[in-house]
């Protein structure tokens, strides 16, 4: 299994709501028609923006940053329903202790990749571009990251719904044209196929992907 990068859902804010791959698949294509969300625009801009300025706050130190992020995913992201959507099919089949085993594995996996790219924020910014509504409540948000290290504009689409508590959140993210959620779960769901449904294989690839993360670039070679 080659993991594909976890980190883009955390800086993307992508949390994935408990939707079937088929719903998620047709929200990702329809080509429904509305007006612009001007409440889900504003989310997408305020929280991407408030992301890149915990990476380049330079009166923060390491540890220090990798607390507010941490902070910051646990209050705009869904960890919970992100780490039950990835398993896909085999959600379902897992004890509560095997779902717990599982969860803190990809928890500290997503810590680790986003945690080593925090020094390499330099500048960017994100601007929003246009949104499509779906229905209420569930939007298509298209924004585009520029400056920085960016020399061409990097077109990032977000879908966002709004909770009954009138909150947004972001469910999946599409960068240069991936639809991040989708591929997870298509790359984990994979891997259990592969393990006849051992969720230890899964654990263990997480936990090897995680050391080889933190291992010095040296060391790799």
């Amino acid at each position: 299994m080659t993991l594909r990068p976890i980190v883009c859902f955390y800086l993307a804010l992508a949390c994935v709501a408990p939707l079937t791959a088929a719903s998620v698949a047709e929200s990702q294509t329809a080509a429904v028609r509305s007006d612009r969300d001007a409440a889900a625009e504003a989310f997408v801009l305020q929280q991407s923006n408030r992301a890149l300025r915990i990476l380049g706050d330079r009166s923060l130190s390491t540890e220090a940053k990798k607390e507010d992020f941490r902070k910051f995913v646990d209050e705009v992201a869904d960890v919970p329903k992100i780490t039950g959507y990835v398993l896909g099919k085999y959600r379902r089949s897992l004890t509560d202790a095997q779902y717990a085993a599982f969860a803190v594995a990809f928890r500290e996996f997503a810590n680790t990749v986003y945690e080593t790219r925090l020094g390499v924020y330099r500048g960017e910014t994100l601007r929003v571009v246009a949104s499509t509504v779906r229905k209420p409540g569930d939007v298509i948000v298209t924004s585009e990251v520029v400056g920085g290290q960016t020399k061409e504009p990097l077109k990032v689409l977000w879908r966002v719904l709004q909770g009954p508590d009138g909150r947004w959140r972001a469910v999946d993210v599409q960068v240069e044209g991936v639809w991040l959620a989708v591929t997870e779960q298509q790359d984990f769901v994979s891997t259990l196929d592969n393990a006849h449904g051992d969720i230890n294989v899964l654990i263990a690839q997480l936990k090897g992907e995680r050391k080889a993360q933190v291992r010095p670039k040296s060391a790799r070679n």
